[in-house]
């Protein structure tokens, strides 16, 4: 092999090396401090587009989680309301018994009357209640997404549950008031009025029931989301230590042949003494 003085290739060669090395050293630094493996988009471009969507999908997936813990919480305020009612109306039907028996005196009937006015009252001002500024008795009905998508095909119906209504809450019950109101209204119209009010926690019960179960699917998918997420972009901290700890010898190797390498080239000097 010649001798040579303006090209160390031996040096260069090193040098290359050990550029590469405390390159790759720096790689598994960035990957062990950040925890990540894509530092950088360029370190798995194809990889890091996905992540992109999973993590977004995964994000929606829990605000789509928030909205349905919302509509639960909905539907048992409203429950609870309904619960309400169906106890005033059980009382109601209580004094439209006692109403009817034929010793009590016009007094005692009046009295009866005056709780059954006041009751009346309270169911009115249940039918008005409200849920953040939403009614909890509208006669049109709710649409729940359950899915980070919004697909309406899969969403969670909340019925229409006008309490209000004659044909299908207490109208009947509230709509007679007066000094006569016990003497108007039926025991029919009362037994009518509590089954529209099962009626409606039933749908209320069925409702919850199935937001519960959207709510345990939209859970398992979002952390299914997570682990695919992290399979892409999480490093494996044990398989990078162990690449961390080859660098690092690479590098220190390196350096120490490069200073070799350029050592070697001092051997001219002896040739021309």
């Amino acid at each position: 092999m010649s001798v040579v003085i303006n090209t160390n290739y031996a040096a260069t060669v090193a040098s290359n090396n050990l550029a590469h090395a405390n390159a790759m050293l720096q790689n598994s630094l960035d990957r062990l401090s950040s925890g990540s493996k894509i530092v950088n988009p360029s370190d798995d471009a194809g990889g890091l587009a996905v992540s992109m969507k999973l993590s977004a999908e995964a994000s929606r997936d829990g605000a789509v989680a928030t909205n349905i813990g919302n509509a639960t919480s909905f539907l048992q305020t409203q429950d609870g309301a309904l619960k309400v009612a169906g106890d005033i109306l059980s009382r109601m039907g209580e004094l439209k018994t006692l109403y009817g028996d034929v010793t009590k005196s016009s007094g005692d009937q009046a009295n009866y009357n005056t709780e059954f006015t006041a009751l009346q009252a309270e169911l009115t001002s249940i039918t008005g209640e409200l849920f953040n500024g939403k009614s909890l008795f509208s006669s049109t009905g709710l649409s729940v997404a359950v899915t980070s998508d919004g697909s309406t095909s899969s969403a969670v119906s909340i019925a229409a549950s006008d309490l209000a209504s004659t044909s299908t809450g207490i109208g009947t019950v509230t709509a007679t008031t007066g000094s006569t109101s016990l003497g108007v209204v039926t025991l029919q119209n009362i037994t009518d009025a509590i089954a529209n009010v099962a009626s409606m926690r039933a749908s209320n019960g069925a409702e919850q029931s199935r937001l519960s179960f959207a709510s345990s699917l939209l859970t398992t998918n979002q952390t299914n989301l997570q682990a695919a997420n992290s399979r892409i972009t999480d490093v494996d901290v044990a398989a990078e230590s162990t690449q961390l700890a080859r660098w690092n010898t690479l590098v220190q190797a390196g350096t120490s042949m490069l200073a070799q390498a350029n050592q070697s080239s001092q051997s001219v000097l002896k040739l021309l003494q």
